[in-house]
């Protein structure tokens, strides 16, 4: 690992939590314009789906598993269903331990299965920008991995091929909890608006 300038560690840390608060605020500008604009009464259909709580936490979790395909932000808008601070902030619950055991799923992958054919196309085909990544930031990739929209389970999975200490590596994800409390309250706060 290159010895880097704390700057620039800030500074890549500063770009992608601008990306993800560009991100939350493009999402919540959204779900304020089609909540007061739209009619989605023609979306009735969904509301079996929508109900589906089950489903609904299978498909977050398959997607955190998988660095994160379907944001999590989309799943704690659908959370405000609820109507009930408590039972909101039981799902977000959910949703950041499902999160941060993704990731760790995908650290034991990395650190077991770095030897595989299968693990080296994945590193080559879709985590090769994020190995460069990690091998010119290190471990502090796990801090903004686990605080902006860098794919997690993906960051982790790198982190877990070079054997970095598990230990270490479960206490700096504890991270990944303070993002979703942050966006959920955001969330939550712009939901109360109509």
């Amino acid at each position: 690992m290159k010895n880097i300038r704390v700057g620039e560690k800030t500074g890549f840390f500063l770009r992608n939590m601008g990306n993800g608060i560009l991100w939350l605020l493009i999402l919540i500008a959204a779900f304020i314009f089609i909540r007061r604009n739209v009619d989605v009464s023609f979306m009735a259909w969904l509301e079996p789906f929508f109900q589906n709580t089950p489903l609904i936490l299978s498909i977050y979790a398959l997607s955190e598993f998988f660095f994160g395909i379907i944001p999590p932000e989309l799943f704690m808008i659908w959370a405000l269903r609820t109507g009930n601070f408590i039972d909101y902030s039981l799902y977000i619950l959910i949703f950041a331990t499902i999160s941060y055991l993704a990731g760790f799923a995908g650290y034991l992958f990395g650190a077991y299965l770095q030897t595989t054919l299968y693990f080296r196309y994945v590193r080559k085909r879709f985590l090769g920008k994020y190995h460069s990544l990690l091998q010119k930031f290190g471990v502090f990739l796990i801090l903004v991995a686990a605080l902006t929209p860098l794919p997690f389970s993906a960051i982790s999975m790198l982190v877990g091929s070079l054997h970095y200490p598990m230990r270490r590596y479960l206490l700096w994800a504890l991270s990944r909890f303070l993002r979703f409390i942050v966006y959920a309250i955001i969330i939550w706060e712009v939901g109360l608006f109509k």
